[in-house]
C-alpha cells in the first residue's frame, strides 16, 4: 500500500477578545471598540480644539480681542511657569509618598536666593542659588518627614513659616544698604535673555490683526507662545518633559513611584525607600526654588518680600487637578496663568469669560446627559438579556447567582445614570445663569475680576475631584521593616 501524506489543515484563527477585530492580518477591519480607544488617545487634543473654538466664538461675539491676543498669551505663559514648577515639585514629592505643603516656603527661599546672589553675580548665578535654597528647604522637609516621621502637613506648614522668617532675617542682614535694595527687596537683577522663532512675527502678526474667526485666534496664540520667550521658560518646559520621561520611562522612576504606592513591597525587592524619598523631596524643593527664581528674575527684575503671592499653594492645586501627572499639572497651571493674565490686562475680556464658561458648561451638561441615556439603555438591555438567560437556565443555582449579580450591576448603572442626569441639569442651569449675567451686564465688579483666577481654580478642582487617583501611600509614615 502507498501512504499518501496530506498537509495538515491550517490552525484556526485566534479567538478575538472583547472589543478586538474579529479577523487578523493587515486587511482586518478594526472593531468599533478599537476605533473608540484610538480616538480616546487624542481626547486632550479634541478638548483643546473645542475650547479654542468656544473662546474664538466668545471673542468674535464680544469683540474682546484680548481673549486670544498674543500679549495675553505671552503674559499667561509668564504667569504659568512658576506655578507649573511648584506643581512639578509637588508631583515629585508625592509620587514618592511625601506630601509637600511647604512648596510656598521653598519658593520664597528661591526668590530670596535669586535676588541675593543674582543682583551681584548675574541671573544665572541667581538661578543656581535659587535652586540650592529651594533644595535646602526640601532637605529640611525630608529630614522631618522621612527620618523623624513628623506629620507631613505639620512639617510643610513649618517650612512655610521658616521660609518667610528666614528670608526676612537674611534680607535685613544682607540686603540692607545695598544700592537700590533694603530690608524688603534686593537691588535690580540683570535681565534674562529671550528668544523668538525666526519668521513667526512676520507671518503671524498680520493674520492676528485681521481678527478672522478662529484663524486669527490661533495665530495670536502661536505668536504669544513662540516669540519673545524667556530662556527660563524653555528650561521649565524641558523640566516638565524630562520629569515625564524619568518618572514613567526609566527604572529609577519606577522605583521612586513604587515608594509612593507600596513602599514595603518595594523594600522587599531591594529598593532603598528612604533614599528615594530623600531624592524626590530634595528635587521637589529645587523645582520650587526654580519657580521662585522665575518670579524674581523674569516676572520682575528683583527680589521683593511677598513675591510668591500664594503661588506655591496654587501649584499644589494644579498638581491635584493634573492627577499627579506632568501633562495634567501643566494644563492646570496654564488655566490659572491664563485667567491671571487676563484679569491683569483687560477687565472686559474677563466679562467675556462668562460667555465662555456658559458655553462650556452647556457642552458638559449635554455630554453628561448623553452618557446617562447611554448607560440607562445599556442597563435595560443587559437586564433583558440576563432575564432571558435565567429563564433558559431552568433554575440552575449558578445561573441564579449570575442573574442576581447582573441585576445589582444594572441597578448601580441606573443610579449612575440618575446622578449624571442631575449633574447635567445643574450644568445647564448654571450655563443659563452665566449667559443671563453676561447679557444683562456690560462689565464685572473689580472684586470679581481680581478673584477670577482663584474662583476658576476652585471650580475646576471641584469638577476634577471625581476622577482623582493620588498615590496609594501618599502622606503615610514609612518605617523600614514595619508592615
Amino acid at each position: 500500500m502507498t501512504t499518501v501524506l496530506t498537509p495538515a489543515p491550517p490552525p484556526p484563527p485566534p479567538a478575538s477578545g472583547p472589543g478586538e477585530p474579529s479577523g487578523s492580518g493587515p486587511g482586518a477591519t478594526p472593531a468599533p471598540a478599537t476605533l473608540w480607544r484610538r480616538a480616546a488617545r487624542l481626547r486632550w487634543l479634541w478638548t483643546a480644539l473645542g475650547i479654542l473654538v468656544v473662546v474664538a466664538f466668545a471673542r468674535a461675539l464680544s469683540a474682546a480681542d484680548q481673549l486670544t491676543s498674543s500679549g495675553t498669551v505671552s503674559a499667561a505663559l509668564g504667569a504659568t511657569v512658576p506655578i507649573a514648577m511648584a506643581a512639578l515639585g509637588g508631583m515629585w514629592a508625592e509620587r514618592a509618598g511625601v506630601i509637600n505643603i511647604g512648596l510656598e516656603g521653598m519658593m520664597i527661599l528661591g526668590t530670596f536666593g535669586a535676588g541675593c546672589i543674582g543682583w551681584e553675580h548675574g541671573p544665572w548665578a541667581g538661578l543656581v542659588a535659587a535652586v540650592l535654597f529651594g533644595a535646602v528647604g526640601g532637605l529640611a522637609h525630608a529630614i522631618a518627614t522621612v527620618t523623624f516621621g513628623v506629620d507631613h502637613i505639620v512639617s510643610g506648614v513649618a517650612i512655610n513659616i521658616l521660609g518667610l522668617g528666614v528670608t526676612k532675617y537674611l534680607a535685613a542682614e544682607l540686603l540692607e544698604g545695598t544700592p537700590g535694595g533694603g530690608q524688603s527687596q534686593s537691588p535690580p537683577i540683570a535681565p534674562v535673555g529671550r528668544v523668538s522663532l525666526p519668521g513667526v512675527e512676520t507671518v503671524l502678526r498680520p493674520v492676528e490683526e485681521r481678527h478672522w474667526f478662529l484663524v486669527s485666534d490661533l495665530a495670536g496664540m502661536l505668536r504669544g507662545l513662540l516669540t519673545n520667550v524667556s530662556l527660563f521658560t524653555l528650561i521649565a518646559v524641558a523640566l516638565v518633559l524630562l520629569s515625564a520621561v524619568v518618572l514613567w520611562r526609566t527604572p529609577f522612576g519606577l522605583r521612586l513611584r513604587s515608594c509612593g504606592e507600596e513602599p514595603h513591597a518595594a523594600e522587599t525587592l531591594g529598593v532603598n525607600v528612604y533614599a528615594y524619598k530623600y531624592v524626590a523631596v530634595v528635587v521637589s524643593g529645587a523645582l520650587a526654588g526654580f519657580g521662585g527664581a522665575y518670579l524674581a528674575e523674569v516676572a520682575a527684575n528683583l527680589y521683593r518680600e511677598g513675591q510668591t503671592g500664594g503661588r506655591g499653594y496654587i501649584g499644589l492645586a494644579s498638581m491635584i487637578f493634573g492627577n499627579w501627572r506632568p501633562g495634567g499639572l501643566a494644563a492646570g497651571a496654564g488655566l490659572f496663568g491664563y485667567t491671571d493674565a487676563l484679569q491683569l490686562r483687560n477687565a472686559p475680556a474677563v466679562h467675556a469669560l462668562l460667555l465662555v464658561a456658559a458655553v462650556l458648561l452647556a457642552a458638559v451638561g449635554l455630554t453628561l446627559l448623553l452618557r446617562a441615556f447611554a448607560a440607562r439603555g445599556a442597563s435595560v438591555g443587559d437586564g433583558g438579556s440576563n432575564g432571558g438567560n435565567n429563564g433558559a437556565g431552568g433554575g440552575q443555582a449558578g445561573t441564579d447567582t449570575v442573574a442576581a449579580a447582573a441585576s445589582a450591576a444594572g441597578a448601580t448603572a441606573r443610579r449612575g445614570a440618575r446622578r449624571r442626569q442631575v449633574a447635567a441639569i445643574g450644568c445647564v442651569v448654571a450655563a443659563g445663569g452665566l449667559a443671563a449675567w453676561y447679557a444683562t451686564t456690560d462689565s464685572l465688579p473689580s472684586q470679581v475680576v481680581t478673584a477670577t483666577p482663584y474662583v476658576t481654580t476652585l471650580l475646576v478642582l471641584a469638577f476634577a475631584s471625581q476622577r482623582l487617583r493620588p498615590p496609594k501611600a501618599d502622606g503615610l509614615i514609612y518605617r523600614r521593616g514595619e508592615e
